[in-house]
């Protein structure tokens, strides 16, 4: 396989034509049915907007008939939807076929187990072993051939879901007459959150879309960061809108603009969401090791225990659960909810922020202001040849003496900074980011560890 092709606990992502092909999503959907084999049933699969979906689902929706496998089409979705669909269709495990936030001319695969969350690493081992092995594709008789049907429910029975939620109230929101315009990222967003916002009470006719094509073709970077939403932020301010809502091509990350036309950092999606349910429940919260220090500083307000894992929502969920988590996200503009699901969910993100501005009668600038200040900067470098683990063992000594974490690459924690270098789980990658309360700290901070990477990778590559 091509270098190009990359897998993670986050899934199979790689370029197609140049190492993500047919023959390779099928040998990978091969091998995760065989997991399942003596549980044959239902097999659930979905797709975002990108143009080369459409080629790989039917391939694959072939493939799991041919195996005899039932297969249920939930079509055009987000992760979060196809992650709720799992367990509602009862089927065994799901498909998401998606490269997130990657350009268009990637995509990939994202793997669901029974319950609708993430498989394991252990699970991917046994997936990537048998894609390697020569083993042929077990195909079926005839006579044993799985039906393939599409549905379309699976939205509804998402939005249901969060609307059942206690604290969800739609009377509440619908009295504030928000307008809302919408950044679907020209894919699955377009359709979710719409239809989520007028589920909520908010008028149709006072929800602005934009980048909603379904081309296949993203008008703007994939990541909802503030440089990707120059247009987002306009539109805000030429509707006199009271926020903007941005998501990325599968709609599991959220990022907000508020009423001034200002990006509110993805970081602070998770954040707002805790505040609010501290609200109404207690308990802990977890998120990775590269997210914004500004929960910790929440959680203090109400007493509130903050845990860190590993970053990758997989590592995430896993650490909720050890932990009894109530809520818990990461910091790239992910929400999770376990009362709805165990995975990153931009629907989730959305109730809850549009109910706490219902119900504090207040602005997204207003609430924005309120929260913790600090600045984040988020660097990468390329790999290159570079001896990562040699890097990073270095760095780890020279800051031993400091509060560091190795759990997940190298954390270096002081009183109000800290700084988190790590290789990417979705691109061939280090990346380095830092937080302070001013921009010249943080780009001083990520600026030093920058240069100590460039030295020590410069004299790896030359053999020193």
């Amino acid at each position: 396989m091509k270098k190009q092709l990359i897998v993670s606990i986050s899934g199979l992502r790689g370029i197609y034509g140049e190492g993500l092909d047919l023959e390779v999503v099928i040998r990978f959907a091969a091998g995760f049915a065989l997991l399942h084999n003596k549980l044959k049933n239902n097999l659930v699969i979905g797709r975002d907007g990108r143009s080369t979906g459409r080629i790989l689902s039917r391939a694959m929706a072939s493939l799991l008939q041919a195996m005899g496998w039932q297969v249920i089409d939930v079509r055009l979705v987000t992760t979060p939807t196809i992650a709720m669909a799992v367990p509602y269709y009862q089927a065994v495990g799901g498909i998401m076929i998606t490269a997130s936030h990657n350009p268009p001319e990637w995509n990939g695969i994202k793997f669901l187990n029974g319950s609708g969350e993430f498989i394991s690493a252990e699970d991917w081992g046994l997936i990537e072993a048998w894609v390697g092995s020569e083993e042929d594709i077990p195909y079926t008789s005839y006579d044993k051939v799985g039906d393939y049907n599409r549905v379309k429910d699976a939205l509804t029975h998402h939005i249901e879901a969060i609307l059942a939620l206690p604290y969800i109230h739609k009377d509440t929101i619908r009295a504030r007459n928000f307008k809302i315009v919408v950044d679907g990222a020209n894919s699955v967003g377009s359709i979710a959150i719409p239809a989520l916002l007028e589920a909520l009470g908010v008028f149709p006719e006072r929800i602005v879309k934009i980048h909603d094509s379904m081309s296949g073709n993203f008008e703007r970077p994939g990541e909802p960061l503030e440089a990707h939403l120059e247009k987002l932020r306009e539109v805000v301010v030429q509707e006199d809108a009271n926020l903007g809502l941005a998501v990325d091509p599968d709609g599991d990350r959220l990022a907000l603009v508020d009423n001034n036309g200002v990006y509110v950092n993805e970081e602070l999606t998770q954040v707002i969401a805790a505040d609010f349910l501290w609200g109404f429940r207690s308990g802990p919260f977890v998120t990775n090791l590269s997210s914004s220090m500004a929960i910790d500083t929440v959680a203090q307000k109400y007493g509130m225990k903050v845990y860190r894992s590993s970053v990758g929502e997989l590592n995430v969920v896993q650490k909720m659960k050890a932990v009894g988590a109530i809520l818990g996200g990461e910091g790239n503009g992910g929400v999770i909810l376990p009362e709805v699901h165990y995975g990153r969910d931009s629907l989730v993100g959305t109730a809850l922020l549009l109910q706490h501005l219902a119900n504090q009668e207040i602005s997204l600038a207003q609430l924005r202001g309120s929260l913790p200040q600090y600045v984040m900067i988020k660097e990468k470098m390329a790999l290159g040849s570079a001896d990562v683990g040699a890097i990073l063992a270095r760095l780890a000594a020279k800051y031993a003496h400091e509060n560091i974490s190795t759990e997940d690459g190298l954390r270096v924690t002081r009183e109000d900074s800290w700084v988190h270098i790590r290789a990417s789980n979705t691109e061939p990658i280090l990346r380095i980011y830092g937080e302070a309360k001013s921009k010249v700290l943080a780009e001083d901070l990520v600026g030093s560890f920058k240069d100590f990477i460039s030295r020590k990778g410069a004299k790896a590559q030359r053999g020193c």
